[in-house]
Protein backbone atom coordinates (compact mmCIF):
# COMPACT_ATOMS: atom_id res chain seq x y z
CA UNK A 1 0.00 0.00 0.00
CA UNK A 2 1.58 3.32 -1.33
CA UNK A 3 0.74 6.41 1.44
CA UNK A 4 0.86 9.75 0.43
CA UNK A 5 0.43 13.41 2.53
CA UNK A 6 -1.25 15.49 -0.34
CA UNK A 7 -0.45 19.06 0.02
CA UNK A 8 0.53 20.49 -3.41
CA UNK A 9 -2.08 20.97 -6.53
CA UNK A 10 1.10 18.80 -8.29
CA UNK A 11 0.69 15.91 -5.65
CA UNK A 12 -3.11 16.50 -5.78
CA UNK A 13 -2.79 15.92 -9.68
CA UNK A 14 -0.70 12.56 -9.78
CA UNK A 15 -2.76 11.23 -7.01
CA UNK A 16 -5.92 11.79 -9.29
CA UNK A 17 -4.16 10.08 -12.22
CA UNK A 18 -3.85 7.03 -9.74
CA UNK A 19 -7.31 6.78 -8.59
CA UNK A 20 -9.61 7.67 -11.80
CA UNK A 21 -9.60 4.02 -12.66
CA UNK A 22 -10.84 2.48 -9.87
CA UNK A 23 -13.85 -0.07 -8.86
CA UNK A 24 -13.95 1.35 -5.15
CA UNK A 25 -12.79 4.27 -3.49
CA UNK A 26 -13.17 4.27 0.65
CA UNK A 27 -13.38 7.67 1.63
CA UNK A 28 -13.24 9.34 5.33
CA UNK A 29 -12.85 13.34 6.32
CA UNK A 30 -11.71 14.84 9.72
CA UNK A 31 -12.85 17.99 10.71
CA UNK A 32 -14.09 20.61 13.37
CA UNK A 33 -17.52 22.31 14.20
CA UNK A 34 -17.06 23.55 17.55
CA UNK A 35 -16.84 27.14 16.56
CA UNK A 36 -19.41 27.48 13.13
CA UNK A 37 -22.75 25.96 12.19
CA UNK A 38 -21.37 24.43 9.25
CA UNK A 39 -18.54 21.39 9.28
CA UNK A 40 -15.27 22.63 8.48
CA UNK A 41 -13.31 19.88 6.83
CA UNK A 42 -9.53 19.33 8.02
CA UNK A 43 -8.38 16.49 6.31
CA UNK A 44 -10.10 14.48 3.58
CA UNK A 45 -8.73 10.27 3.25
CA UNK A 46 -8.72 8.27 0.42
CA UNK A 47 -8.03 4.44 -0.34
CA UNK A 48 -8.54 1.96 -3.60
CA UNK A 49 -6.45 -0.71 -2.10
CA UNK A 50 -3.71 0.11 -3.64
CA UNK A 51 -3.20 3.76 -2.85
CA UNK A 52 -3.79 5.55 0.30
CA UNK A 53 -3.68 9.47 0.99
CA UNK A 54 -4.68 12.14 3.27
CA UNK A 55 -5.50 15.28 1.05
CA UNK A 56 -5.40 18.62 3.03
CA UNK A 57 -7.80 21.14 2.39
CA UNK A 58 -5.99 23.69 4.42
CA UNK A 59 -2.98 23.31 2.26
CA UNK A 60 -4.41 23.72 -0.88
CA UNK A 61 -6.64 26.28 -2.77
CA UNK A 62 -8.89 23.81 -4.41
CA UNK A 63 -9.78 20.16 -4.20
CA UNK A 64 -11.94 20.34 -7.48
CA UNK A 65 -9.83 17.84 -9.04
CA UNK A 66 -10.04 15.32 -6.67
CA UNK A 67 -13.95 15.92 -6.18
CA UNK A 68 -14.68 14.92 -9.98
CA UNK A 69 -12.55 11.75 -9.58
CA UNK A 70 -14.51 10.93 -6.44
CA UNK A 71 -18.26 11.76 -8.64
CA UNK A 72 -17.44 9.57 -11.20
CA UNK A 73 -20.95 7.47 -11.72
CA UNK A 74 -18.40 4.27 -12.46
CA UNK A 75 -16.79 4.32 -9.01
CA UNK A 76 -18.14 3.17 -5.75
CA UNK A 77 -17.92 4.97 -2.87
CA UNK A 78 -17.38 3.12 0.47
CA UNK A 79 -18.07 5.06 3.92
CA UNK A 80 -18.42 3.80 7.73
CA UNK A 81 -21.29 5.86 9.11
CA UNK A 82 -20.99 8.48 6.37
CA UNK A 83 -23.78 10.44 7.05
CA UNK A 84 -21.79 13.64 8.63
CA UNK A 85 -18.66 13.04 5.99
CA UNK A 86 -21.64 13.23 3.41
CA UNK A 87 -23.30 16.62 5.15
CA UNK A 88 -19.61 17.91 3.85
CA UNK A 89 -19.96 17.02 0.46
CA UNK A 90 -23.18 18.78 0.23
CA UNK A 91 -22.22 21.99 1.85
CA UNK A 92 -18.90 22.33 0.11
CA UNK A 93 -19.67 21.28 -3.08
CA UNK A 94 -23.41 20.55 -3.24
CA UNK A 95 -23.08 17.12 -4.90
CA UNK A 96 -22.86 13.95 -3.15
CA UNK A 97 -20.62 11.03 -4.44
CA UNK A 98 -22.86 8.22 -6.03
CA UNK A 99 -23.19 5.03 -5.49
CA UNK A 100 -22.46 4.59 -2.51
CA UNK A 101 -22.18 1.62 0.10
CA UNK A 102 -21.71 1.96 3.87
CA UNK A 103 -20.40 -0.71 5.91
CA UNK A 104 -21.83 0.36 9.06
CA UNK A 105 -25.29 0.16 7.62
CA UNK A 106 -24.39 -3.32 5.89
CA UNK A 107 -23.17 -4.21 8.99
CA UNK A 108 -26.58 -4.06 10.85
CA UNK A 109 -28.10 -6.24 7.60
CA UNK A 110 -25.29 -8.88 8.14
CA UNK A 111 -26.44 -9.59 11.93
CA UNK A 112 -23.16 -7.99 12.84
CA UNK A 113 -24.64 -5.11 15.43
CA UNK A 114 -26.67 -2.00 15.36
CA UNK A 115 -24.33 1.45 14.52
CA UNK A 116 -21.34 -0.74 15.29
CA UNK A 117 -17.95 1.74 15.12
CA UNK A 118 -15.62 1.14 12.99
CA UNK A 119 -12.64 -0.03 15.36
CA UNK A 120 -14.79 -2.58 16.71
CA UNK A 121 -15.41 -2.96 13.05
CA UNK A 122 -12.08 -3.57 11.64
CA UNK A 123 -11.22 -5.68 15.26
CA UNK A 124 -14.26 -7.92 14.32
CA UNK A 125 -13.36 -8.85 10.99
CA UNK A 126 -10.19 -8.85 10.42
CA UNK A 127 -8.19 -9.12 14.22
CA UNK A 128 -6.90 -5.93 13.81
CA UNK A 129 -6.90 -3.38 17.00
CA UNK A 130 -6.68 0.24 15.89
CA UNK A 131 -5.36 3.08 17.92
CA UNK A 132 -7.57 5.19 18.96
CA UNK A 133 -5.38 8.22 21.21
CA UNK A 134 -6.85 10.67 17.92
CA UNK A 135 -10.42 10.82 19.05
CA UNK A 136 -9.84 14.00 19.93
CA UNK A 137 -7.31 16.04 17.74
CA UNK A 138 -7.97 19.32 16.34
CA UNK A 139 -7.63 18.42 13.03
CA UNK A 140 -7.12 22.05 12.38
CA UNK A 141 -3.81 22.77 13.30
CA UNK A 142 -0.87 22.24 11.71
CA UNK A 143 1.68 20.87 11.00
CA UNK A 144 -0.10 17.04 12.11
CA UNK A 145 2.24 14.44 13.43
CA UNK A 146 3.07 11.16 12.15
CA UNK A 147 0.52 9.56 14.64
CA UNK A 148 -2.46 11.85 13.54
CA UNK A 149 -1.59 10.71 9.82
CA UNK A 150 -1.31 7.41 10.90
CA UNK A 151 -4.97 7.21 12.61
CA UNK A 152 -6.90 8.98 9.51
CA UNK A 153 -5.44 6.80 7.14
CA UNK A 154 -6.32 3.85 9.05
CA UNK A 155 -9.65 5.19 9.05
CA UNK A 156 -9.61 4.09 5.20
CA UNK A 157 -7.22 1.74 4.98
CA UNK A 158 -9.52 -1.50 5.92
CA UNK A 159 -12.61 0.30 4.93
CA UNK A 160 -12.34 -1.62 1.02
CA UNK A 161 -11.29 -5.30 2.34
CA UNK A 162 -14.49 -4.68 4.70
CA UNK A 163 -16.55 -3.11 1.79
CA UNK A 164 -15.39 -6.37 -0.77
CA UNK A 165 -16.76 -9.21 2.43
CA UNK A 166 -19.96 -7.36 2.79
CA UNK A 167 -20.21 -7.35 -0.76
CA UNK A 168 -19.87 -11.21 -1.22
CA UNK A 169 -21.96 -11.94 1.68
CA UNK A 170 -24.77 -9.83 0.82
CA UNK A 171 -24.74 -11.51 -2.16
CA UNK A 172 -24.44 -15.20 -0.87
CA UNK A 173 -27.67 -14.27 1.05
CA UNK A 174 -29.33 -12.87 -1.97
CA UNK A 175 -29.60 -9.08 -0.38
CA UNK A 176 -27.92 -6.88 -2.65
CA UNK A 177 -30.58 -4.89 -3.25
CA UNK A 178 -32.27 -4.57 0.35
CA UNK A 179 -29.76 -1.67 0.93
CA UNK A 180 -30.44 0.77 -1.64
CA UNK A 181 -33.19 2.62 -0.35
CA UNK A 182 -31.01 3.57 2.91
CA UNK A 183 -28.18 3.85 0.27
CA UNK A 184 -30.28 6.57 -1.52
CA UNK A 185 -31.34 8.47 1.21
CA UNK A 186 -27.54 9.17 1.98
CA UNK A 187 -27.15 10.66 -1.90
CA UNK A 188 -30.59 12.70 -1.46
CA UNK A 189 -29.54 16.05 -1.54
CA UNK A 190 -33.12 16.74 0.92
CA UNK A 191 -31.65 14.44 3.84
CA UNK A 192 -29.10 17.30 4.44
CA UNK A 193 -31.09 20.54 4.68
CA UNK A 194 -32.24 21.82 7.77
CA UNK A 195 -36.13 22.82 7.39
CA UNK A 196 -36.23 25.92 10.49
CA UNK A 197 -39.60 25.64 10.84
CA UNK A 198 -39.28 21.59 12.64
CA UNK A 199 -36.03 23.00 14.18
CA UNK A 200 -38.25 23.42 17.67
CA UNK A 201 -38.84 19.72 17.61
CA UNK A 202 -34.71 19.29 18.83
CA UNK A 203 -35.11 21.46 21.28
CA UNK A 204 -33.91 19.36 24.74
CA UNK A 205 -36.85 20.22 27.42
CA UNK A 206 -39.44 21.22 24.89
CA UNK A 207 -41.70 18.05 26.47
CA UNK A 208 -42.45 21.22 29.56
CA UNK A 209 -44.33 23.04 26.91
CA UNK A 210 -48.05 23.11 25.28
CA UNK A 211 -50.57 25.05 23.53
CA UNK A 212 -49.41 28.67 22.66
CA UNK A 213 -46.03 27.74 24.05
CA UNK A 214 -45.33 25.55 21.66
CA UNK A 215 -46.33 28.26 18.58
CA UNK A 216 -43.63 30.70 20.32
CA UNK A 217 -41.15 28.05 20.87
CA UNK A 218 -41.39 27.29 17.41
CA UNK A 219 -41.08 30.87 15.67
CA UNK A 220 -37.83 30.94 18.21
CA UNK A 221 -36.36 27.93 17.02
CA UNK A 222 -37.06 28.96 13.52
CA UNK A 223 -35.09 32.46 14.30
CA UNK A 224 -32.01 31.01 15.91
CA UNK A 225 -31.48 28.32 13.06
CA UNK A 226 -31.84 31.31 10.42
CA UNK A 227 -29.43 33.44 12.45
CA UNK A 228 -27.11 30.71 12.87
CA UNK A 229 -27.05 29.33 9.24
CA UNK A 230 -26.28 33.14 8.08
CA UNK A 231 -23.92 33.61 10.77
CA UNK A 232 -22.38 30.30 10.16
CA UNK A 233 -21.95 30.31 14.28
CA UNK A 234 -22.96 27.46 16.16
CA UNK A 235 -26.81 27.93 17.72
CA UNK A 236 -26.25 27.55 21.06
CA UNK A 237 -23.77 30.59 20.79
CA UNK A 238 -26.76 32.82 19.64
CA UNK A 239 -28.95 31.37 22.59
CA UNK A 240 -29.24 28.05 24.34
CA UNK A 241 -32.08 25.39 24.28
CA UNK A 242 -32.69 26.21 28.00
CA UNK A 243 -33.34 30.01 26.94
CA UNK A 244 -35.70 29.35 23.98
CA UNK A 245 -37.60 27.34 26.26
CA UNK A 246 -37.73 29.55 29.08
CA UNK A 247 -38.98 32.54 26.59
CA UNK A 248 -41.83 30.55 25.36
CA UNK A 249 -42.57 29.48 28.78
CA UNK A 250 -43.19 32.89 30.01
CA UNK A 251 -43.48 34.89 26.98
CA UNK A 252 -41.85 38.11 27.99
CA UNK A 253 -44.31 41.55 26.50
CA UNK A 254 -41.27 43.93 27.24
CA UNK A 255 -37.88 44.52 26.91
CA UNK A 256 -37.63 44.75 31.16
CA UNK A 257 -39.29 41.39 31.04
CA UNK A 258 -37.06 39.69 28.79
CA UNK A 259 -33.95 40.82 31.54
CA UNK A 260 -35.61 38.75 34.08
CA UNK A 261 -34.56 35.70 31.56
CA UNK A 262 -32.19 34.26 33.20
CA UNK A 263 -28.90 33.04 31.37
CA UNK A 264 -29.95 35.35 28.30
CA UNK A 265 -27.29 37.36 27.47
CA UNK A 266 -27.47 41.31 27.29
CA UNK A 267 -25.74 41.43 24.01
CA UNK A 268 -28.50 39.08 22.48
CA UNK A 269 -31.44 41.47 24.43
CA UNK A 270 -29.92 44.21 23.01
CA UNK A 271 -29.34 43.61 19.72
CA UNK A 272 -32.29 41.26 18.84
CA UNK A 273 -34.89 42.43 21.90
CA UNK A 274 -37.03 43.98 20.12
CA UNK A 275 -36.98 40.84 17.68
CA UNK A 276 -37.43 38.66 19.81
CA UNK A 277 -40.44 40.36 21.60
CA UNK A 278 -42.46 40.56 18.72
CA UNK A 279 -42.02 36.70 17.63
CA UNK A 280 -43.33 35.65 20.58
CA UNK A 281 -46.38 38.09 19.93
CA UNK A 282 -47.06 36.82 16.88
CA UNK A 283 -46.92 33.65 17.96
CA UNK A 284 -49.22 33.92 21.07
CA UNK A 285 -51.56 35.13 18.88
CA UNK A 286 -52.05 32.07 16.44
CA UNK A 287 -55.31 30.16 16.64
CA UNK A 288 -55.30 26.76 18.58
CA UNK A 289 -55.12 25.01 14.97
CA UNK A 290 -51.78 26.59 14.11
CA UNK A 291 -50.22 25.03 17.37
CA UNK A 292 -47.79 22.54 16.49
CA UNK A 293 -48.00 19.00 17.96
CA UNK A 294 -44.90 17.66 20.15
CA UNK A 295 -46.10 13.62 19.45
CA UNK A 296 -48.62 12.14 18.32
CA UNK A 297 -51.71 10.93 21.04
CA UNK A 298 -50.51 7.32 22.38
CA UNK A 299 -52.49 4.48 20.48
CA UNK A 300 -55.00 3.45 23.07
CA UNK A 301 -55.51 0.05 21.61
CA UNK A 302 -57.87 -2.43 22.79
CA UNK A 303 -57.32 -5.46 24.40
CA UNK A 304 -57.70 -7.68 21.65
CA UNK A 305 -55.04 -5.59 19.69
CA UNK A 306 -53.18 -5.28 22.99
CA UNK A 307 -52.77 -9.31 22.39
CA UNK A 308 -52.23 -9.19 18.20
CA UNK A 309 -49.28 -6.44 19.26
CA UNK A 310 -48.05 -9.51 21.85
CA UNK A 311 -48.15 -12.14 19.11
CA UNK A 312 -46.38 -9.81 16.52
CA UNK A 313 -43.72 -9.32 18.72
CA UNK A 314 -43.24 -13.33 19.25
CA UNK A 315 -43.34 -13.41 15.41
CA UNK A 316 -40.30 -10.60 15.17
CA UNK A 317 -38.64 -12.64 17.38
CA UNK A 318 -38.48 -15.97 14.85
CA UNK A 319 -38.31 -14.27 11.64
CA UNK A 320 -34.75 -12.18 13.68
CA UNK A 321 -33.72 -15.53 14.83
CA UNK A 322 -33.89 -16.80 11.49
CA UNK A 323 -31.90 -14.08 9.62
CA UNK A 324 -29.30 -13.30 12.48
CA UNK A 325 -30.57 -9.92 13.45
CA UNK A 326 -32.08 -8.68 16.97
CA UNK A 327 -35.56 -8.15 16.91
CA UNK A 328 -34.66 -4.30 18.11
CA UNK A 329 -32.71 -3.55 14.85
CA UNK A 330 -36.37 -4.40 12.88
CA UNK A 331 -38.80 -2.92 15.28
CA UNK A 332 -39.93 -1.48 18.57
CA UNK A 333 -42.35 -2.51 20.43
CA UNK A 334 -44.28 0.70 19.64
CA UNK A 335 -43.72 0.14 15.99
CA UNK A 336 -45.66 -3.14 15.99
CA UNK A 337 -48.36 -1.46 18.17
CA UNK A 338 -48.82 1.16 14.93
CA UNK A 339 -49.39 -1.90 12.97
CA UNK A 340 -51.84 -3.13 14.67
CA UNK A 341 -53.41 0.06 14.62
CA UNK A 342 -53.34 0.44 10.85
CA UNK A 343 -50.20 3.07 10.32
CA UNK A 344 -48.43 1.66 7.20
CA UNK A 345 -45.90 4.04 6.67
CA UNK A 346 -43.52 2.78 9.70
CA UNK A 347 -39.85 1.87 9.31
CA UNK A 348 -41.03 -1.69 9.03
CA UNK A 349 -42.39 -1.45 5.86
CA UNK A 350 -39.75 0.03 4.00
CA UNK A 351 -36.64 -1.51 2.57
CA UNK A 352 -34.85 -4.47 3.76
CA UNK A 353 -36.98 -4.61 7.18
CA UNK A 354 -39.60 -4.67 5.04
CA UNK A 355 -38.30 -7.80 3.18
CA UNK A 356 -36.95 -9.71 6.41
CA UNK A 357 -40.18 -9.09 8.54
CA UNK A 358 -42.82 -6.39 7.63
CA UNK A 359 -44.52 -8.68 4.99
CA UNK A 360 -44.46 -11.26 6.98
CA UNK A 361 -45.38 -9.58 9.90
CA UNK A 362 -48.75 -8.49 6.98
CA UNK A 363 -48.91 -11.66 6.62
CA UNK A 364 -49.60 -12.63 10.26
CA UNK A 365 -52.21 -9.60 10.63
CA UNK A 366 -54.39 -11.30 7.41
CA UNK A 367 -54.08 -14.36 8.76
CA UNK A 368 -52.54 -15.84 6.23
CA UNK A 369 -49.20 -16.89 8.72
CA UNK A 370 -49.01 -17.65 12.53
CA UNK A 371 -46.19 -19.43 14.62
CA UNK A 372 -46.63 -22.84 15.46
CA UNK A 373 -44.92 -25.71 17.20
CA UNK A 374 -42.10 -28.43 14.82
CA UNK A 375 -40.74 -30.47 17.10
CA UNK A 376 -40.99 -28.40 20.08
CA UNK A 377 -39.80 -25.11 18.78
CA UNK A 378 -41.86 -22.38 17.21
CA UNK A 379 -41.57 -21.75 13.71
CA UNK A 380 -43.87 -19.32 11.65
CA UNK A 381 -46.03 -21.02 8.78
CA UNK A 382 -48.35 -20.35 6.48
CA UNK A 383 -52.12 -21.22 7.71
CA UNK A 384 -53.32 -23.97 5.76
CA UNK A 385 -56.23 -23.20 3.82
CA UNK A 386 -59.37 -25.55 5.44
CA UNK A 387 -61.97 -23.70 2.83
CA UNK A 388 -63.59 -26.99 0.87
CA UNK A 389 -65.45 -26.93 -2.53
CA UNK A 390 -68.68 -28.82 -1.02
Amino acid sequence: MQERYIETPGQLEQLCDSLRESRWLALDTEFIREKTYYPQLCLLQVCNGETAACVDPLRLDSLDPLIEVVMQPSIVKIFHAGRQDLEIFDALWQRLPAPLFDTQLAATLLGLGEQIGYAALVQKLLGVDLDKGHTRTDWSRRPLQDGQLRYALDDVIYLGEIYLEFAARLRELGRTEWLQEEFALLTNPDTYRIDPAAAWQKIKGRQRLRGAQLAVLQALAAWRENLAVASDRPKRWIAKDEILVDLARRMPKTLADLGHIRGLEQGLQKRHGEELLGLITQSRALPRTSWPQDKQPPLRLTPNQEALADLLMCCLRLLAEQNQVSPAMLASRSMLEQLVAGERDIELLHGWRRMLAGDSLLEVLAGRRAPNLVEGRLALLAVADDHSAG
